[in-house]
């Protein structure tokens, strides 16, 4: 699976999240409260909203319609109606960059 190229690291403000789409896919990433860059899905598994007009909280990701969270370190679905786990990504950094592995 390759490596993507998908932000600067200072894209994305700590305890936030960008919108990056690739090869007709969106995905989410995110810069955790712990210094660590994450990558899932780009929308929520609920209603196909995406994830990026959604507020970040700790590690937590919240859809912006039903309100449904994800644990964006691991994708698990937290709160209904969100009820199935998001696809996560491998992330690397590398020279300031942001990579997903796709």
């Amino acid at each position: 699976m390759p490596w993507i190229d998908a932000c600067a690291t200072d894209d994305i403000d700590a305890e936030d999240l960008i919108r990056f789409d690739h090869g007709g896919a969106t995905y989410a990433i995110y810069h955790g409260v712990d210094g660590k860059f994450y990558a899932t899905a780009g929308k929520c598994t609920h209603e196909d909203v995406h994830l990026c007009d959604g507020l970040v909280m700790d590690f937590m990701v919240e859809c912006p319609k039903h309100n449904g969270q994800f644990d964006y370190r691991t994708g698990e679905a937290k709160r209904l109606p969100a009820c199935v786990n998001l696809r996560t990504f491998p992330v690397k950094v590398e020279a300031d960059r942001v990579w997903i592995e796709v």
